[in-house]
């Protein structure tokens, strides 16, 4: 008997619009994306593809005087979070969807202890916890992440850790308020390779010794690759390919991940990486038809004039690319 994956985060058709001089501008364009419990999703792409924005959007930390935010459907842990009050919104972000931004540095208050942080996070996601618990929990948690010394690590200040130590402190702050998701943005940003690898060693030891769901973002495939269950691809705004990771890093089938992989320093055939063309269209600047088909290798005449729908050649399967029309 097939064992059925419980289905925590769908999205269907999700836009976001940013204001502009030039009026509002579509920065997301019709995402869709499944995500089950325990899974690990990576979202990929290039600077300005629409990743960070498609994650904010879930609960809605996008200022509402500067953004539009539509979807058919936000669903979350069988809620429509489409529906969600700002009250209930407030109780979600945090608690039940916790976030890992790129830039720890920026995240912690400068003038908090890490202590009076944590403390912060019990007090409005912890009420099961006795006040008297509180502190001997937060180091445990702190314990739990790798952060040595965690008495003293308690009393300091963001400025008295390293990048490495802060985004731990990220990571332990996420995982107090027993999430149910984690979206990592960015999470290996400006940190040298050996404390990259044990972030990411860190994370995947999350998901499965905590049981929480993760989406982690990144414009490093490789990165991604080395975590995610999953792997959806976003181009221009759109999501371009969506499979599971081991079958779209093996066999990718839009160009446009063709190229991403291509270029990865592993696939070096020579001394000079293979390398994409052009760059990323900004919103109101998208070309017609396909908006990969001024960089992309394939394209042919259909791919400047019509816009492809997503197709399925495979279950598990999507691509947004007229080379999978037959």
């Amino acid at each position: 008997m097939s064992m059925i994956r419980q289905e925590l985060l769908n999205l269907e058709n999700l836009s976001v619009d940013v204001a502009s001089d030039r009026g509002w501008l579509r920065v997301v364009d019709g995402v869709c994306l499944n995500l089950a419990r325990r899974r690990v999703l990576g979202i990929v792409g290039e600077s300005g593809c629409g990743k960070t924005m498609t994650a904010l959007a879930i609960t809605r930390l996008l200022p509402a005087r500067a953004c539009r935010i539509r979807a058919d459907r936000i669903w979350f842990n069988n809620e429509d979070l489409n529906a969600a009050g700002e009250n209930r919104l407030r109780q979600v972000r945090g608690r039940d969807i916790a976030y890992v931004f790129q830039e720890p540095s920026t995240s912690l208050n400068p003038v908090m202890t890490i202590e009076a942080q944590l403390e912060e996070v019990m007090r409005l996601h912890r009420s099961d916890v006795p006040e008297h618990d509180a502190r001997s929990e937060m180091r445990r948690q702190l314990e739990a992440v790798g952060i040595r010394d965690p008495e003293q690590k308690l009393r300091a200040y963001p400025h008295q850790l390293s990048g490495g130590e802060k985004q731990r402190v990220m990571i332990a702050m996420a995982l107090l308020a027993k999430p149910q998701l984690i979206i990592a943005d960015e999470p290996t940003t400006a940190l040298d390779v050996t404390i990259q690898a044990q972030l990411l060693a860190l994370l995947k030891h999350v998901t499965q010794e905590y049981g929480v769901a993760l989406v982690i973002i990144s414009h490093d495939l490789s990165v991604v690759a080395e975590l995610a269950d999953d792997i959806g691809v976003m181009y221009a705004g759109q999501m371009v390919e969506y499979a599971p990771a081991e079958q779209l890093i093996d066999a990718p089938r839009h160009p446009y991940t063709q190229g991403l992989i291509a270029s990865l320093p592993e696939q070096a055939s020579g001394t000079r990486l293979a390398g994409l063309s052009g760059e990323v269209p900004r919103p109101g600047n998208w070309p017609c038809g396909c908006r990969f088909h001024p960089r992309c290798p394939q394209a042919f005449e259909r791919c400047s004039q019509e816009a492809p729908p997503v197709f399925k050649p495979r279950r598990e399967e999507e691509v947004r690319c007229w080379l999978y029309s037959v």
